[in-house]
């Protein structure tokens, strides 16, 4: 049996990391729950804190295939390399200087967004090529 799949970031500012994903992938902020017009009209309902609010985020992919980014507040910062990172698939069926090509102009948008560029991989044996960045905490991700 297969189970869906939800990524889950810690992080010092959800709402800010959840506007670079949506941004970076295409996706949507999950919407307010059944009876609640927006967000902030839900957590007034709950009787939650204004200096509670920015304690999680969801981002969903609008055509429903991808998984669901979940983003909660964490008290420590990133320490060390995540061992387990996205790759941002930015140029599928492309190859050499095209795709290249296509991996520079994401990585100039995603830097555009608040990521920031870590290195390039240039294609060569088993490796197409990619783009090595991190988000705006700090998180690695791969353009590829």
């Amino acid at each position: 049996m297969s189970r869906e799949v939800q990524v889950t970031f810690d992080c010092a500012d959800p709402a800010r990391l959840a506007e670079f994903w949506t941004q970076a992938l295409g996706y949507i902020y999950q919407p307010p729950p059944p009876g609640f017009d927006s967000w902030a009209d839900a957590l007034d309902a709950w009787g939650v804190p204004e200096d509670r609010r920015n304690d999680a985020s969801a981002a969903l992919d609008p055509d429903g295939t991808g998984p669901r980014l979940f983003f909660q507040r964490v008290p420590e910062g990133k320490v060390a390399k995540n061992r387990v990172h996205l790759d941002v698939r930015a140029a599928p069926g492309l190859e050499g200087d095209q795709r290249m090509a296509a991996l520079e102009e994401e990585a100039e948008r995603l830097t555009g967004l608040g990521a920031t560029r870590v290195e390039r991989h240039e294609p060569g044996g088993m490796s197409a090529g990619h783009i090595v960045m991190q988000d705006p905490e700090g998180n690695e991700l791969c353009l590829d």
